[in-house]
């Protein structure tokens, strides 16, 4: 009677078919990894910036107090999800902009606080060159490298 089962070139084979299933799955999956974590840095780029053009929005119309020469944008990110009085509200009553301010998906050390891992523009900063001021006017990633399309993060 002859012994059923695989031999050790059946196995050997198999594995290593296993094996190179594997190794030309890895890139997809990294490439599936990066492309999630960057369009949750899309995802908050727009809400960010969305809600500075709110706040600005609100400072033009009289609901936000501005001094005189102001950019009308708020002074840091804080003001977007602390809140700010609502001038024209008779109870006066707070406008909030957002619940949180979103993390940035590629800033690596997950201890430092969301509003700390942007970097920040002011409205007198020129795009070319841009720094922080007296104000928050946009929003760029501190991430080195470049997007699956080709423009680096900071450029985004």
């Amino acid at each position: 009677m002859r012994a059923r089962g695989f031999t050790l070139i059946e196995l050997v084979v198999t594995l290593a078919i296993v094996g190179l299933l594997a190794a030309s799955a890895m890139p997809l999956a990294q490439l599936v990894a990066q492309r999630e974590k960057e369009g949750d840095l899309r995802a908050a780029l727009r809400d960010i910036r969305t809600a500075l053009d709110a706040y600005h929005t609100a400072a033009l119309t009289g609901h936000i107090k501005m001094e005189l020469g102001a950019s009308g944008y708020p002074p840091d990110l804080k003001s977007l999800y602390i809140g700010v009085e609502d001038t024209a509200s008779e109870k006066k009553i707070n406008l909030y902009f957002l619940r949180r301010i979103p993390r940035d998906p590629f800033f690596p050390d997950s201890s430092v606080p969301a509003e700390e891992t942007w970097a920040l523009r002011s409205y007198d900063s020129p795009p070319e060159d841009p720094q922080p001021g007296e104000d928050v006017f946009d929003v760029l990633s501190l991430a080195p490298g470049k997007g699956l399309n080709g423009i680096s993060y900071h450029d985004w």
